[in-house]
This record gives structure tokens, sequence and C-alpha cells, in this order.
């Protein structure tokens, strides 16, 4: 997987890495405190955090259990600007249904938006 918004979304599929993700935006944090709250072995966390780091999530100074484990909040960025063209997308296509659905409401109460009436 080489397309970083992939290996962002692959990486937070899964509830326990995004559970480290989401505590992880209250500060940095060792490897031994993130495992703190989970029945698995400091070594299970070190793995998921591994996922995390390649994908550019989090990053850590060195290779130990002891050093800081630092949210790379930018990656957000390119997540945020990916869902947000989608976003837009979708909102143009509700607005053109509710136009078409607006025209259509006028046709069946027998008006016409084309034709003036006169009084």
């Amino acid at each position: 997987m080489s397309d970083p918004l992939t290996q962002v979304f692959a990486a937070l599929a899964d509830p326990t890495r995004r559970d480290l993700v989401a505590r992880l935006t209250d500060g940095d944090a060792t490897v031994g405190q993130l495992a703190a709250p989970y029945r698995v072995s400091v070594q299970a966390i070190s793995k998921h955090l591994k996922v995390l780091e390649q994908a550019g999530l989090v990053s850590r100074s060195a290779e130990s259990h002891r050093s800081p484990v630092h949210l790379e909040a930018e990656v957000f960025d390119l997540m945020t600007k990916w869902i947000e063209r989608y976003q837009q997308r979708a909102e143009a296509r509700y607005e053109r249904l509710d136009a078409v659905l607006a025209e259509m409401d006028d046709e069946a109460a027998g008006h016409d938006p084309t034709r003036e009436e006169t009084a």
C-alpha cells in the first residue's frame, strides 16, 4: 500500500488503533502508558503503534517503551480534504434533488412556475 490515504484509512480500520489515536489527542504518551488500559501485552500495542507509524499517524523518537509516542495531526488534513471533496459532491446532489422535489410539488399542486399567473 503506497498510497498515503489508503495507509491511513487501513491503519484506522482497527478499533484499538483508533482508540490509541484518540488517546494521543490528549498528549504524548509512552507505549507503557498506552498499553495500560488494555488486556494485551506491551508488544501487541507496539505492533499497533508500528502500523500507525507506517501510516504517518504517529511518531516515536526511539524504539523504546519509555520514549513518547507523538500524534502527527497534520496527517488528518489529508483525510479531511478527501472527505470534504465527497461531502461537497453529496451536498450538490441533495440540492439538485431538493430542486426536483420542489418542482414536483409545485406541479402536483397545479402551480406551473414557468407560467405567470394573472389576477
